[in-house]
């Protein structure tokens, strides 16, 4: 895994494949699977150096699939994932990107309530994102689990960055909800086939994932009368890495998560959105101004 690069035409010809009706239940070819549960017991993704990538870096990008947020897994595979990873190999704020996508549910009521690709360089990133399944799930209790992504960050990716370089790789989720506020003793079984001690709350799993990656999250704000406290929650919860964006911005996503990935490795707002062009670099600064970095990319132990 991790071998190649990325490249435009590749793009192109992954883009024209999809034909022209290009809805949801045509894009990922697992939407209508039979509901066998993703087993993720035992399961670990490596982020490794190669000759193609001599210094990777690790990128999570972990997104809602349940039932309000089908469109956001469109936008992914038809434009921002694409539009990002260019940004990211033309202006180079991290080396050698490895990139692994993550589909999120529900861990309370989904049978699939995490899905995760390989980290990749090349076209399989796109290709793998469309082999996931969109349960269209959630359950209407007030929260998402977004935390199972924080969890298989910190348990279960492998990267020569953090165990050569001792430095942090990328970690962002993306949603329209609250996180649910713990991931108890029961759903780590379930999902993970592992057995923990006591049930682990959100804050502690951020701080896991935060040991190897820089952690963010994305909130969607749809317009509704709950998305300020929905956001005023992860504000709270995620101390100054979380930004929103509106609904009907979603087109500018891509350049949210290339500044998000640019700040995080140093570089100033105005750096990261200096090649950007200026509505959606607009658009991508409002969201910035929640968004601090007070740790150093290296690692001590």
């Amino acid at each position: 895994m991790g071998r190649g690069s990325y490249t435009a035409s590749d793009w192109t010809k992954l883009r024209s494949s999809f034909g022209k009706e290009r809805s949801s239940e045509k894009l990922f070819t697992a939407l209508a699977r039979d509901g066998a549960p993703h087993d993720l017991s035992g399961v670990y993704r490596e982020a490794r150096d190669n000759e193609d990538s001599p210094e990777s870096t690790p990128v999570i990008i972990g997104f809602d699939v349940t039932a309000s947020m089908g469109y956001l897994a469109e936008e992914l595979a038809l434009n921002s994932l694409n539009k990002a990873i260019m940004y990211i190999y033309e202006n180079k704020p991290i080396l050698c990107p490895q990139i692994m996508c993550c589909a999120i549910g529900d861990c309370k009521s989904d049978m699939m309530p995490l899905q995760v690709t390989q980290f990749e360089s090349d076209i399989r990133i796109i290709r793998q994102l469309t082999s996931l399944c969109l349960e269209g799930g959630g359950g209407g209790n007030g929260g998402e689990s977004y935390n199972l992504a924080w969890y298989f960050a910190a348990k279960r990716t492998l990267t020569d960055n953090f165990e050569k370089r001792r430095k942090k790789g990328i970690l962002i989720t993306i949603g329209d909800d609250c996180c649910h506020k713990v991931l108890t003793r029961a759903e780590i079984k379930r999902v993970f086939g592992d057995v923990s001690d006591y049930d682990l709350s959100s804050e502690e799993l951020i701080a896991a994932a935060e040991e190897k990656y820089h952690v963010f999250h994305i909130c969607i704000d749809r317009g509704a009368p709950e998305d300020a406290r929905i956001f005023a929650d992860w504000r709270s919860l995620m101390q100054g890495r979380a930004a929103a964006v509106s609904k009907h911005d979603i087109s500018c996503l891509s350049e949210l998560i290339y500044a998000l990935i640019s700040v995080a490795e140093g570089r100033s707002p105005n750096e990261a959105l200096a090649s950007v062009e200026q509505r959606a670099a607009e658009i991508a600064a409002r969201s910035l101004a929640y968004i601090s970095i007070s740790d150093n990319n290296n690692i001590s132990f």
